[in-house]
């Protein structure tokens, strides 16, 4: 029943306020923001250094795609297997914990001088940088429930900034210091972050949420899926999307690096500064749904998404066509991705991170299927056929969309979510 529904959703947030006796304030809201970018920013560190790191350790170019390919298979990995986590152990020390792992991971690359070690450490990078999603759980059981998708907004914008930025950070110190500077550089920011959480994330609040064991956990995940239609539905569009935008982002330094522009790795990592543009989608989007307009936010940016891929078609042409094409492309993946966020948090925030986990493992199947697919399509056909790739899952996407826009209340505001399924 509705009332009944709408009841125990009331107790559970008041009892989560309560609990974490904590006022999220915006300077700990950027703190979070901050550690997700530098988190996830080690995943995608690589892809303007492939034909370094292969030329430095003889790699052949077999190996050299199975780098960005494994680090996202230890993020989907982590994503399920370490994420559910935050519901059972105490979220501060298990974020302190997977960060401390992150700096001998990152240690591991930086010293690597055979590809098994290269491969060994840059799986288990991925594997633990899924801390990120530990925070974005994390900080939405810290928020108020009618101003989550603000602070999720807030808080993906670093995964955002972290995500773009990564590619001209990396590709200016790797001009600067080689490409092991970066990993060095990422490992001591990393131990500082860990420190610093240590500090001041909130002992309240933390607590686990249930007592369940952790193959009971796992099972817990599986069987959320099962039941929760939004949760599916959300979960294949966050498959869609990424899979256009690892699409883009996994090959893009092919064409730019050869004839006729012959970029440096700075020159094509500075992309990112572009694509930045996306962590304005991504507040924006936090808001809307907090005025309880997901339904119509998801269309329009999954049309966008779709949009995004004719000026792109001519990037070898024309740079100012690649510049609006990024910049529509990043707009409409975060705007869908901090939508699905905010709305399958609130399906039951006692198990945010189960959601969040199990959610994000699909965002790793579809960025590994982008990275593969778009990377052997234009060693075989070239960029047109990337960008023909890259419009078939956006199209997919807004198709999904279309078909399902008025089944599940699609604009119901996220507070509300439990009592419009009950």
């Amino acid at each position: 029943m509705p009332g009944n529904g709408e009841a125990v959703t009331r107790r559970t947030e008041a009892r989560g306020e309560r609990d974490s006796g904590f006022a999220l304030s915006r300077r700990v809201v950027i703190l979070f923001a901050v550690a997700c970018g530098a988190a996830v920013a080690n995943v995608y560190f690589s892809q303007p250094l492939l034909v370094t790191m292969g030329h430095d350790l003889a790699l052949s170019p077999a190996l050299v795609g199975s780098v960005v390919t494994l680090t996202h298979v230890g993020y989907g990995l982590g994503l399920f297997f370490l994420v559910p986590l935050g519901d059972v152990a105490n979220r501060k020390r298990l974020i302190v914990a997977q960060l401390l792992l992150l700096v001998v991971a990152l240690a591991v690359v930086a010293t690597a001088r055979t590809a098994a070690v290269l491969l060994a450490g840059m799986a288990a990078t991925g594997l633990l940088a899924v801390v990120t999603q530990t925070l974005v759980a994390f900080a939405a059981s810290l928020a108020p429930p009618a101003g989550r998708g603000r602070v999720v907004g807030l808080v993906t914008s670093g995964v955002v900034i972290g995500i773009l930025l990564a590619r001209t950070v990396s590709g200016l110190l790797a001009d600067l210091s080689g490409w092991r500077s970066v990993y060095l550089a990422s490992a001591s920011l990393t131990a500082l972050l860990a420190l610093v959480l240590h500090r001041v994330l909130p002992r309240q609040g933390a607590a686990p949420t249930t007592e369940l064991s952790y193959r009971q956990l796992l099972c817990s995940t599986v069987t959320l899926f099962a039941q929760e239609r939004l949760l599916r539905l959300r979960a294949l569009f966050c498959l869609l999307i990424f899979a256009a935008f690892s699409t883009l982002w996994s090959s893009i330094a092919l064409p730019l690096s050869g004839a006729p522009y012959f970029l440096s790795h700075s020159a094509i990592g500075a992309l990112g500064l572009i694509g930045v543009a996306g962590a304005l989608a991504a507040t924006v989007a936090g808001r809307l749904n907090d005025r309880g307009l997901s339904g119509r936010t998801t269309g329009l940016a999954l049309a966008l998404l779709a949009a995004s891929w004719l000026p792109l078609a001519f990037t070898r042409s024309s740079l100012w066509a690649l510049v609006a094409g990024v910049i529509l492309l990043d707009l409409a993946v975060q705007a869908v991705h901090v939508t699905n966020q905010t709305l399958i948090y609130a399906l039951h925030p006692d198990a945010g991170s189960r959601l969040i986990g199990g959610y994000m493992v699909f965002y790793s199947i579809g960025s590994a299927t982008g990275a593969l697919a778009a990377t052997a399509l234009y060693t075989a056909a070239g960029w047109g056929a990337v960008c023909a790739l890259g419009a078939a899952f956006s199209g997919a996407g807004l198709a999904l969309w279309a078909l399902t826009r008025h089944r599940g209340h699609p604009d119901t505001p996220p507070t509300a979510a439990v009592v419009s399924r009950s």
